[in-house]
């Protein structure tokens, strides 16, 4: 897994709340047995018309965000099935980052991300950006005035800032231990590989008391 310590890139919009996993990769397409290749069908419904040609209406097809590697999206991104095929989508797609809004209706809170989606993220390398929900609405409005707009995500400082001409920063919290498996790019594996002498050494312990 890749270290992620600081990103600036693009934004793009997705002016959607509940984004389901059957939205970001459709099942049909989840019949490889490789992991890679998924991109090309990343947001298929939407992004593609019945004819198959590319939907001019749909953000990711539009010149100004076709380099874009940051996702900006409405709260609970990410519910629905488990399917880790969507975070590898996003990433192959070329997506660093994801940022949604934490949302309060009537009372009742709406998560950024859906919690095993977060995780899988996590996983996988991709860092989900909870914001408030006022300030992913002042990202929304900005992206639209400023074509190619670009933000850096400092995930050591903890940090959004916005490359406008006076320049924006919203600070975003995240668990710390999130924070060191994806500043020292740690995928699950070497995490348990930090500890081999340790294992090693209970091994060795439990073979000798046989």
């Amino acid at each position: 897994m890749e270290v992620f310590k600081s990103h600036r890139g693009i934004m793009v919009t997705l002016d959607r709340a509940n984004v389901d996993t059957d939205q970001i990769i459709p099942k049909q397409f989840l019949k490889s047995i490789q992991r890679t290749g998924f991109e090309k069908n990343l947001f298929h419904d939407w992004r593609y018309l019945s004819d198959g040609k590319p939907n001019p209406d749909f953000p990711l097809n539009q010149e100004r965000f076709k380099k874009a590697s940051i996702l900006v999206a409405r709260n609970n991104f990410g519910c629905g099935s488990s399917r880790e095929h969507a975070v590898w989508a996003i990433q192959q797609y070329g997506f660093k980052a994801v940022f949604a809004p934490r949302a309060e209706r009537n009372g009742t809170s709406i998560p950024a991300f859906a919690d095993i989606f977060r995780n899988n993220s996590t996983k996988n390398g991709l860092l989900t950006v909870e914001l408030k929900e006022a300030e992913v609405e002042e990202i929304f409005q900005m992206v639209d005035r400023y074509t190619g707009l670009e933000a850096t995500v400092d995930l050591e400082r903890q940090r959004v800032t916005l490359h406008l001409p006076e320049e924006i920063s919203f600070h975003f919290e995240i668990d710390p231990s999130v924070k060191e498996h994806l500043v020292r790019g740690l995928d699950e594996i070497r995490q348990t590989l930090q500890l081999e002498q340790n294992i090693k050494a209970f091994e060795d312990r439990h073979n000798t008391q046989r």
